[in-house]
């Protein structure tokens, strides 16, 4: 007996003595914030197969290429780095322009992929055959996300990791709602699916008239803010061409004004967006 509590008091010494020294390993650690956006941002831009690192990589490398160029051309090193700063955020206004064009593209088939779903369950497919069959004759844009579906769970037979899978796939606020009512309609059953199918329906052709008519109004406000940033920087670029105004630049009063110039452009143009920007919808079932 005295050997068994020596046994367990020593245990319990070295586990105070791990805790204290030792520094748990974590199972599985959830990415950062920006690298899921950045993720959800590729995806809609069609780079799916682009990770967030790569694609910072490449935007690195771009505006080393641009540094290295625009050193070239004018003998100016404020002048090269700040043509290289706006060669590496092209890239991410690559992305995003591809993005939020592609965004409301999808965002006109939605209503249509529900209506397909509701009219499966209502001609009494099962759920996997109503998800699966969009890939055959839902619109063409989204077929191949639902084709990756169907062949996901004829190789598994599980229907809920495959909707998971799905969508990552599609990264998109409507498609996590509709999967969402799908997976608990699943787990719990229930006769409401087709009438819930319905009002979402309705409700995305709904917001898709009211955004369209916003965005129709807003589009002049974003084309000035972007004509209004890009002005003082074109200007520039034709100044650099002369060797004489690209010496000014190398001196300290030079820094200053690209510095100020570029901060009241990032401002401006951030405060144009906002006055102009319509609410997005976020993916709050990830």
């Amino acid at each position: 007996m005295g050997l068994v509590c020596g046994l367990l008091l020593g245990a319990g010494v070295l586990c105070l003595w791990l805790s204290c020294w030792s520094t748990p390993t974590r199972a599985a650690r959830q990415p950062a914030r920006w690298s899921l956006q950045l993720s959800d941002l590729l995806v809609h831009s069609g780079a799916a197969s682009v990770t967030p690192r790569g694609f910072l990589g490449a935007s690195a490398a771009v505006a080393a290429v641009a540094l290295a160029v625009a050193w070239a051309l004018t003998s100016s090193g404020p002048i090269a780095a700040a043509f290289a700063v706006i060669a590496g955020l092209g890239p991410t206004a690559l992305v995003k322009s591809r993005a939020r064009r592609r965004r409301t593209e999808l965002r006109e088939l939605w209503p249509e992929v529900v209506d397909h779903l509701g009219s499966g369950v209502r001609a009494g497919l099962s759920l996997p055959e109503a998800v699966a069959q969009i890939g055959e004759r839902g619109p063409v844009q989204l077929r191949e996300p639902f084709q990756a579906f169907a062949r996901d769970y004829r190789s598994s037979g599980r229907f809920e990791e495959s909707l998971l899978t799905l969508k990552a796939r599609l990264a998109d606020p409507a498609a996590d709602r509709v999967i969402e009512a799908l997976r608990i309609t699943r787990d719990v059953g229930g006769t409401d699916l087709g009438r819930l199918l319905r009002t979402l329906s309705a409700f995305l052709r709904e917001d898709l008239r009211t955004r369209g008519e916003l965005e129709a109004r807003q589009s002049w406000t974003v084309a000035g803010a972007r004509i209004a940033a890009a002005g003082p920087w074109v200007v520039l670029a034709f100044l650099a061409t002369r060797s004489e105004a690209a010496a000014a630049y190398n001196s300290a009063l030079g820094v200053a004004v690209l510095v100020g110039g570029a901060t009241c452009t990032v401002v401006a143009y951030q405060i144009m967006l906002r006055i102009g920007r319509l609410p997005q919808d976020v993916r709050v079932l990830r």
